[in-house]
């Protein structure tokens, strides 16, 4: 009787575990997988030159472990383009002096 309850139980925790991770899968096919995050605010654009002003309003959303990547990258890569032109700017200035 012993082994007849055992391997009822071992039945059980067999067709729940199958429901669960058979759900996840249908779910991931369906494109509702966590590789996508909703978005709460719309994307982060910022201007050509940016300014200090436009720096202190940028807001990311958040993602499921945190900020959206995303949209971290496409800022920092702008910031940085724009600390570059303003490098190379400060270098001709002081070229011209010299």
């Amino acid at each position: 009787m012993a082994y007849a309850l055992l391997f009822l139980a071992v039945l059980v925790l067999g067709a729940t575990a199958l429901l669960v991770f058979g759900r996840g899968r249908a779910a991931a096919a369906a494109g509702a997988g966590l590789d996508e995050a909703p978005t709460s605010l719309p994307p982060v654009f910022l201007p050509e030159r940016p300014r200090e002003a436009d720096i202190r309003a940028v807001r990311f959303s958040l993602g499921f472990r945190g900020y959206r990547c995303d949209q971290v990258d496409d800022v920092l890569d702008a910031l940085s383009g724009e600390i570059e032109r303003l490098n190379a700017c400060l270098e001709s200035e002081r070229n011209r002096c010299d």
